[in-house]
C-alpha cells in the first residue's frame, strides 16, 4: 500500500468509528479550528513584529536599493561610453562594474538571509504566543481537538477570531 493510501486509510478510520459512535458521545467531542494564517495576517503581536522587522532592516534595504541603482546608472554610462574608451580603460571600466557587481550581489544576498532568519525568530515568538492562547481557549471552553488545516471546516467550529482577540488583548495588557 502506498503511503498516500496509508494516510488516507488513517483518516477514514477516525470518520468511520465516529460514524459508529451513538449521538450522545459525538455531541461530545468538541473540535475547534485555528487559521495560523489569518492569526499572522490580523494579531497586533504579528503586526508588531513585522513593524520591528521593517525598522530594523529599513536602512540596509535602502542602501541596498541605492547600490543598486548606482550600479544600474554605471552600467548604463558605460554602455554610452564603450566606444569611446581605450580598450585598457573599457577593460578596467568592465572589471570595476563586475566586481561592484559581485558585492551588491554579495550584499544582497547577506540581507535576505538575515532578513529571514529574524523574520523566523520573530514568527516563531508570534506561533509560541498564540498557541498558548490556542490552548487557554481550548481549555476554558471544553474543546477536545484544535485543528490547523482541514481541508473543509464548518465555520461555527472556527475559533480564530477568539484566539485573535485573545492575542490582542493579551498585547494591550502587557503579557507575553
Amino acid at each position: 500500500m502506498t503511503p498516500l493510501l496509508r494516510a488516507a486509510g488513517a483518516l477514514l478510520v477516525p470518520v468511520v468509528m465516529a460514524v459508529g459512535m451513538p449521538a450522545q458521545a459525538q455531541e461530545s467531542f468538541r473540535i475547534g479550528f485555528v487559521n495560523p494564517d489569518r492569526v499572522l495576517r490580523e494579531a497586533l503581536p504579528a503586526k508588531a513584529a513585522q513593524a520591528k522587522l521593517e525598522a530594523e532592516f529599513l536602512k540596509r534595504e535602502k542602501d541596498l536599493t541605492a547600490q543598486g541603482a548606482a550600479l544600474k546608472a554605471a552600467s548604463e554610462q558605460f554602455e554610452r561610453e564603450a566606444s569611446t574608451l581605450t580598450e585598457s580603460q573599457r577593460l578596467a571600466r568592465q572589471k570595476a562594474l563586475v566586481d561592484q557587481d559581485r558585492d551588491f550581489q554579495r550584499r544582497r544576498r547577506e540581507f535576505q538571509e538575515d532578513l529571514n532568519a529574524r523574520k523566523n525568530e520573530e514568527l516563531q515568538q508570534v506561533y509560541e504566543r498564540a498557541n498558548r492562547v490556542v490552548k487557554q481557549v481550548a481549555e476554558a471552553e471544553k474543546y477536545d481537538a484544535i485543528l490547523q488545516e482541514a481541508i473543509y471546516i464548518n465555520p461555527k467550529h472556527d475559533i480564530t477570531e477568539k484566539v485573535i482577540k485573545a492575542l490582542n488583548a493579551s498585547t494591550s495588557t502587557g503579557g507575553k
